[in-house]
């Protein structure tokens, strides 16, 4: 009867690993008219978007043009990170979230710079930095400076 016990052990592990083999999740952006992809590594949070782009010449079938992780978008510290959508059909960007922390950040394109950015990491009831524009204004918090927005909305 002990030989069984090994067997049942790697029989076990052998059918963990593809779970701890995803290490990735994709969601399309919400916006409807928009072939954008992101994906994002669950462990580091990192994400980078593709999308489906015309071959200006060759009259081929086109290619993948994806953008790498920029300012924001790199990776973070480890944790359990995904990719949610919302549900606004304009929006080209999607959220980060750290499901262990409740953190949130906004991903999108800035195509100028042919790389994905993310806004810095928070979560609600946590302070906002003193130079966070205060919701419903353009306006920063009384004191301090508000720095332009790279590229307007996503």
């Amino acid at each position: 009867m002990r030989p069984i016990l090994p067997t049942l052990i790697v029989c076990g592990l052998l059918h963990a690993l593809p779970a701890a083999a995803t290490s990735y999740e994709f969601v399309p952006a919400p916006q409807t008219d928009l072939n954008r992809m992101y994906r994002i590594d669950k462990v580091t949070g990192e994400v980078i978007s593709c999308q489906y782009g015309l071959q200006e010449s060759g009259g081929g079938i086109g290619q993948t043009v994806c953008f790498g992780a920029g300012e924001g978008a790199g990776p973070q510290a480890p944790s359990e990170y995904g990719l949610v959508a919302s549900r606004h059909g304009r929006e080209a960007g999607v959220f980060r979230v750290n499901y262990r922390t409740g953190e949130m950040s906004i991903c999108f394109v800035l195509v100028k710079n042919q790389q994905v950015v993310c806004t810095q990491q928070s979560r609600p009831g946590a302070e906002p930095p003193d130079n966070a524009p205060i919701p419903g204004t353009s306006a920063g918090r009384p004191g301090t400076s508000v720095t332009p927005s790279q590229g307007g909305r996503p």
